[in-house]
């Protein structure tokens, strides 16, 4: 064995050099996830109760998919990805095209790119709340002074405020897309374009023939990260309407911070933080295997 360590094999050696990156990804990875899945089988009530600490079971999944909170926060959440993750990829792509073009000083453009990424995310909903304030917001000045009578109460009637989120969630995340499909765009030779100029093509055609298909990848990708962060969505969303009205726009991520914070029901809370697990990991599961497809 110490002769072994003294003279490595390539084998040995490569064991040897991950061994770190391994305890690593157990500690900050797997530690947690196998924690949260174990508590969620116990009665784990801090604000009180015989039954701290006692195993219980299936009976917090049970609970869960008997409660129509949970289901109304994951089809909030839902509704959000599915309508934040397309609008941010359109115009991410959009300042992507626009970034990509030959600008004598690209970076003033590439820096506009950069500010709503690197904004937090409490901050942006704060802002975006202001600016669809019902008395003095921004949003309802410019319809008044473009002849609307009728003040909207953006942010205190359920379908106006889920509109309010998704469009501020939109105007928040395109920038990261965008950055992403930015390096897909450099990473296509210039030589196709002149290829396809000279046998006539128009730059619609190059968009369709080259462009779209070579920056599949680097799209997969950013759909990966951006679907996950829209499925845990909880800043934005809080610092606007705190889930209001009522719990019309309240989300998973936010069901799980009320009912562990709020609530103190560590073990029903880490049941509902395993649903979001099993869907983060589905959604996963299926962009990796459309990269698969296209690799």
């Amino acid at each position: 064995m110490l002769k072994a360590l003294r003279d490595p094999s390539e084998k040995v050696l490569a064991w040897l050099l991950l061994t770190p990156a391994f305890l690593l990804i157990a500690l900050i990875v797997v530690y947690p996830v196998v924690k949260l899945i174990y508590n969620s089988f116990f009665d784990l009530r801090l604000s009180g109760g015989a039954n701290l600490g006692q195993f219980v079971g299936w009976l917090n999944y049970q609970d869960a998919l008997k409660d129509a909170d949970f289901w109304h926060a994951t089809q909030n959440t839902l509704w959000i990805t599915l309508i934040t993750v397309p609008g941010a990829l359109l115009v991410g792509l959009g300042l992507a095209l626009l970034a990509n073009l030959p600008f004598q000083r690209k970076w003033p453009v590439r820096l506009a790119l950069l500010l709503p990424w690197a904004l937090p995310l409490s901050f942006c909903g704060l802002i975006f709340a202001w600016f669809f304030n019902t008395d003095y917001g921004i949003v309802n000045d410019v319809l008044r002074r473009l002849g609307q009578h009728e003040t909207t109460m953006w942010l205190l009637q359920p379908n106006w405020a889920f509109a309010a989120i998704c469009l501020t969630i939109i105007w928040k995340t395109s920038s990261f897309m965008a950055l992403i499909l930015l390096a897909g765009l450099q990473m296509i030779p210039r030589s196709l374009y002149e290829a396809a100029e000279v046998d006539g093509a128009t730059r619609w055609q190059q968009f369709w023939q080259i462009t779209l298909p070579l920056l599949v990848p680097s799209i997969v990708v950013a759909l990966i990260f951006r679907t996950l962060t829209a499925l845990q969505t909880f800043d934005i969303p809080y610092t606007m309407t705190k889930g209001g009205p009522g719990n019309s726009t309240e989300t998973l991520a936010m069901l799980i911070h009320k009912t562990t914070i709020d609530y103190l029901d560590l073990g029903y809370g880490s049941t509902l933080a395993v649903f979001m697990f099993l869907i983060s990991m589905a959604v996963t599961a299926v962009y990796l295997r459309r990269v698969g497809q296209t690799a």
